[in-house]
This record gives structure tokens, C-alpha cells and sequence, in this order.
């Protein structure tokens, strides 16, 4: 059975190019790494690369959409099977409940969110998923900078770094992901 990768990421129409070669790539990864996408359905932006890269590779995608969404403009079946749901709130659990894998690729407000929340669950111990940051080109270099004002200042302790992975590398990302054991992630942390 494959493994599904859940992928954060903008649905912006108005980025730089190398965003869009890098959710190609990514989705082309994706394909023929025999995984499966879901995302959150956009067919614009790096969300319509993705999909369109995972697909023609291989890649059985799932968009998941809330009604409020589900537009023509924005979101279509081509590439992939859809899944609309009642909301945000359900959008999110759905696309947790069916994914092995997080990875963000930069984004805006949304994919920030979705992260932050992957996060704060496998923290709470929700989940113990691996959890993917692309920092391609330096994006999240400053977000990343307020992690480390979070644990440097004591609101979070430092064993929780290990709920991440940070690269700028996708072929990394997939390293770690197939190397990935969920138990004693803590450990490296807790010594130090």
C-alpha cells in the first residue's frame, strides 16, 4: 500500500519561477518515489504544479476542499480525485487522518497555519508523523529565527525541534522520510 504526502503550499499565481520549478520537482518526487499527494486542491499556483507534476508521474492525487472553495476558477478534477468537505476545520483533519507525511513548501498565511498546527499536534502527541520544512532559497530563514526566540527565551523547549525536519533539499527530504522512526525523536534533545 502507498504512503500518501501531505503538501502545504501557496495557491499564488504571482511568484518567482524557481517556486513553481520547485513544486514540480517536488511533485515529480513525489511520483516517482511511488507516493501518493494530497493537497489542498487548488489547481493554480504551486498547489496546480504540484498536482500536475505528481499525477504525470505516477502519483494518485487527493485535493481536499472546503465548499466555501470549491470554485472553477480555483480548484477543478483534472489530475486529481476531489474531496469536498464541510469546512477549513474538516478540510484540515481530513488531510491529517489520510497522510503519512507533512511537507512545506513556502507559502503564505494558510500553508503557515497548517504547519504551525501539524506541529502543535505532534507535540501534544496527536500524531507522530515526519514533518518536512522546505526552506528552499532561504524562505523560511526568519520564521525559523522566531523558533529559535522561542526556545533561546524558554517558551519552548528545545527537545521540541525534533518534531521537524528542516532542508533545502527535496532529495534530503526523501532520505529522511525513508529513514524516518517515529519513537525516541525527543532523545537527541533531551541529552544536550
Amino acid at each position: 500500500m502507498s504512503k500518501t504526502i501531505c503538501v502545504f503550499c501557496s495557491s499564488s499565481e504571482d511568484l518567482d519561477i524557481k517556486y513553481y520549478n520547485l513544486a514540480k520537482d517536488l511533485g515529480k518526487l513525489i511520483g516517482i518515489s511511488e507516493y501518493n499527494l494530497i493537497h489542498g486542491a487548488g489547481s493554480i499556483g504551486l498547489m496546480g504544479v504540484l498536482m500536475k507534476s505528481a499525477a504525470e508521474n505516477g502519483s494518485q492525487v487527493t485535493g481536499v476542499v472546503p465548499e466555501h472553495l470549491n470554485r472553477k476558477n480555483i480548484v477543478n478534477e483534472d489530475f486529481q480525485k476531489l474531496v469536498v468537505t464541510k469546512d477549513m476545520k474538516d478540510r484540515k483533519e481530513f488531510m491529517r487522518n489520510n497522510s503519512d507525511v507533512f511537507i512545506a513548501l513556502p507559502g503564505g498565511f494558510g500553508t503557515l497555519e497548517e504547519l504551525l498546527e501539524v506541529i502543535t499536534l505532534k507535540q501534544l502527541k496527536y500524531h507522530s508523523k515526519p514533518i518536512i520544512i522546505i526552506n528552499a532559497y532561504g524562505f523560511y530563514d526568519k520564521l525559523l529565527n522566531q523558533f529559535n526566540e522561542f526556545y533561546n527565551q524558554g517558551f519552548t523547549n528545545i527537545s521540541y525541534k525534533a518534531l521537524y525536519y528542516i532542508t533545502n533539499n527535496l532529495s534530503d527530504a526523501f532520505e529522511y522520510i525513508n529513514n524516518y522512526k517515529p519513537e525516541n525523536i525527543y532523545d537527541k534533545y533531551l541529552r544536550e
